[in-house]
């Protein structure tokens, strides 16, 4: 199995969209503070997770997810979750 996921930082407003095969082991990754990217986010939660039989169908859903209209579907998507933050 492969997964596309979705930290979303409350403070900065943004989204982390990420792409692994061991969803266990890389959101410990995170929570540790062990990625570059998301050390610097601190109220950084998990909110969507997606998952593909397809390692192609998980990386082209992750490269959506990471433009312009992807971030903006996202919104859409998950427009009741972000009220929360």
């Amino acid at each position: 199995m492969f997964y596309v996921y979705v930290f979303f930082d409350s403070e900065q407003k943004k989204f982390y969209i990420g792409f692994t095969k061991n969803i266990q082991r890389r959101l410990s990754e995170h929570r540790a503070g062990k990625n570059k990217t998301t050390k610097r986010y601190r109220n950084k939660r998990l909110i969507f997770v997606e998952v593909f039989v397809s390692e192609k169908d998980a990386r082209r859903r992750e490269m959506y997810f990471k433009t312009t209209k992807g971030r903006s579907t996202l919104r859409v998507m998950l427009n009741d979750a972000l009220k929360e933050f």
